[in-house]
């Protein structure tokens, strides 16, 4: 792990290393630089975090600056891995960070709209008294406010959505859409940023 705030890193890699006896055999530590020269894989999530009342793309301007800054201090160790973007907006710094590294586009890669696909099945399932394992389906678009739900491609155990879902229930399809366009807001309202679904999604894309 990287970091400005070097102690953070120091006791999040004390923290998470007491996990490891529950886990697979891992090493985790408080990393420099330097040491991303032989990696396969570098996540960036650093970026100054999104304010209640603020969207995503207001967050650009300052988050770009910080994204060249780590993109060239990676890029200096001869890494010559894959970058996974998670910082906001997220779609618009993956775009920067291609251009920054130089990589071919194939190796830069962002959390595109991995973790509202997620949280759109996980709305589903609440509707409808389900688990979200037989929920499939995808949120298209950016990581944001324009994101939008495939429903034409959303399916229940199987089954299209229009057969757990009426036309008669039309509002509640609307409910759940907004109610996933806008879940970051609310948590960000409640308790400051959003953690695990994030690192839950950043964990599958890895693998």
């Amino acid at each position: 792990m990287i970091d400005i705030d070097k102690d953070r890193t120091i006791g999040d890699a004390m923290d998470l290393s007491h996990a490891v006896p529950f886990s697979t055999p891992k090493k985790i530590y408080s990393a420099n630089y330097s040491d991303c020269h032989d990696a396969d894989l570098v996540v960036v999530t650093a970026g100054t975090a999104q304010k209640p009342g603020e969207t995503r793309l207001d967050l650009v301007n300052r988050n770009i600056k910080i994204m060249k800054g780590i993109v060239d201090e990676v890029m200096a160790s001869g890494f010559d891995g894959i970058f996974l973007i998670a910082s906001n907006p997220v779609d618009i710094l993956t775009y920067a960070t291609w251009k920054f590294s130089g990589l071919p586009k194939e190796r830069v890669i962002g959390s595109g709209t991995s973790l509202d696909t997620a949280r759109f099945r996980m709305s589903i399932a609440d509707y409808l008294k389900v688990d979200a394992r037989n929920v499939h389906g995808y949120i298209l678009g950016e990581h944001g406010d324009t994101e939008f739900p495939a429903w034409s491609h959303t399916t229940v155990g199987g089954l299209p959505i229009t057969e757990w879902i009426s036309e008669d229930e039309q509002g509640a399809m609307d409910t759940i859409y907004v109610s996933v366009r806008d879940a970051a807001y609310e948590i960000i309202n409640k308790k400051g940023a959003t953690f695990y679904g994030v690192a839950a999604a950043l964990a599958r894309i890895t693998k």
